[in-house]
């Protein structure tokens, strides 16, 4: 028995001495990298806006006739962190519709109020790997060949039209208040819907309409059809800008918590599951190219907004109108992935900042 006592604390002692001595390539985290110093920050900022700036390659959405008309040559962009600091270069204030990033603080409202149970089950959250506006996508998963409800995801416009279903309030306009006053928490102040862009929107969305009706058929949608569209196109017709955006997407990165007003806009467990749909499917059908290249949660809109998030860390905002086909800002996406990578925030890299 003494011997075994022994021989235990002989290797005990032998092992604390080898993990005492041997070298390792992990700091601990008191000796992590601190958040990058605000002169680093803006010199990748300006960087980037000096790189991206005469590229003109995409076009405006042209389905909508206010972003047809939208000036190609504006781009701004803009970083906010989790302590509060705000850069910005270029035309980083100039306000433009907010369009699909608006699906994710929708969805934050809804998950906030009702949990994440109800948008598992009502709505899913796997990407659907077809087209934003794809009523293929409702068939497929109606017919159980995807692997979740009809309205797919809730950024997707099926999904995010059952989303906006959701949304409580006894009457439209009792829920478009609920919309706009989380958007306006996230964003620190009060936003306004752009009055032409809803009625542009409104003029020519037959195509979202159908979706809705669709999905009613299939027991998937939670509210009057006219009423849902009327309130999914409101949501996608206020105006920011990029430091609008780059704030709403810091007030995701700090759990919950907008880092310039310290208003407790949702809780920490609603932030980390928006983050995770934003993986998922926050660049339309394009979102694992994305995700390869930058590794950052983001989230685009046609109106020429995207915006990226480094959770507890900070979150860049850009604006540049000229899309892509897969309806995602060309010089908005260059632009991330150039600061993503110069400032180490690549969230599955080993030596994320």
């Amino acid at each position: 028995m003494r011997n075994n006592f022994f021989i235990k604390i002989s290797a005990s002692l032998i092992l604390t001495t080898c993990f005492a001595v041997l070298p390792t390539n992990n700091a601990s985290a008191r000796d992590k990298p601190q958040p990058a110093s605000s002169a680093v920050i803006q010199k990748v900022i300006e960087q980037a806006y000096d790189k991206y700036k005469p590229v003109m390659e995409g076009k405006n959405a042209s389905y909508i006739p206010y972003l047809a008309k939208a000036d190609g040559k504006l781009y701004g962009i803009a970083v906010v962190t989790v302590d509060g600091r705000v850069f910005r270069i270029g035309d980083a204030g100039h306000p433009f519709p907010v369009e699909s990033v608006s699906k994710i603080f929708t969805l934050a409202d809804v998950l906030h109020k009702q949990g994440a149970e109800s948008v598992l089950h009502k709505i899913g959250v796997n990407a659907t790997g077809l087209p934003f506006n794809s009523a293929l996508a409702v068939e497929l998963n109606n017919d159980k060949l995807g692997g979740s409800p009809p309205p797919g995801n809730p950024l997707v416009n099926a999904g995010a039209m059952a989303t906006a279903s959701l949304v409580e309030g006894k009457t439209l306009d009792a829920k478009w208040q609920s919309v706009i006053d989380t958007a306006s928490a996230f964003a620190g102040h009060t936003l306004h819907l752009n009055d032409n862009v809803y009625r542009s929107e409104m003029a020519s969305n037959q195509h979202n309409q159908a979706i809705a009706m669709l999905l009613q058929s299939y027991d998937h949608l939670y509210a009057d059809v006219s009423e849902t569209v009327d309130l999914y196109t409101r949501e996608c017709s206020y105006d920011v800008d990029a430091v609008d955006l780059a704030t709403m997407g810091a007030t995701l990165a700090n759990g919950g918590t907008n880092p310039r007003t310290h208003h407790a806009v949702v809780d920490v467990a609603t932030s980390a599951h928006v983050l995770a749909v934003m993986a998922t499917a926050g660049l339309y059908n394009t979102s694992g190219e994305w995700l390869f290249k930058v590794g950052l949660p983001g989230k685009s809109g046609v109106g020429g907004g995207i915006v990226a998030v480094v959770p507890g860390k900070l979150a860049i905002g850009v604006y540049s109108s000229r899309l892509d086909a897969a309806g995602n800002s060309v010089r908005g996406q260059l632009a991330v992935q150039f600061i993503a990578q110069a400032l180490g925030a690549n969230i599955f890299a080993a030596e994320a900042q």
